[in-house]
């Protein structure tokens, strides 16, 4: 396996920091990792903007899905301050497939796009 480039990695270590429980509860963690443009497709189809997804995650009466394990997680340096990230996770039976675009801004690496789809099997996954 080749070594990943600084920009995968700096994406890698952000998008698993959005995965810990911690960072999903705190809007200010969340900010600091959410690029302003920021938008999702969520696993229910659901559109989010930075604001309602921080609102959403950061609620007190909001779903804590449990822990989040993330896996088969790559990434590629599509240029010099975009990273395209694609993993899988894992919560409590739910699975889903997951892309990503990580910008780097004035601030660092953000997350600028993100889609997640929910899988049950998948007998064409790359192992």
């Amino acid at each position: 396996m080749s070594e990943l480039s600084p920009a995968v990695a700096a994406a890698i270590e952000g998008e698993l920091r959005l995965l810990d429980p911690v960072v999903r509860a705190s809007a200010d963690l969340l900010a600091s990792l959410l690029h302003p443009g920021f938008r999702e497709i969520g696993t229910s189809g659901r559109l989010w903007n930075r604001e309602t997804i921080i609102e959403a995650l950061t609620a007190d009466d909001a779903p804590r899905p449990g822990p989040l394990t993330a896996s088969r997680m790559q990434g590629v340096e599509l240029c010099s301050d975009l990273v395209h990230l694609t993993f899988d996770t894992e919560s409590k039976g739910l699975r889903s497939h997951r892309s990503s675009l990580w910008r780097l801004t004035g601030a660092g690496w953000r997350l600028y796009f993100h889609q997640a789809t929910p899988f049950i099997d998948d007998p064409f996954a790359e192992v």
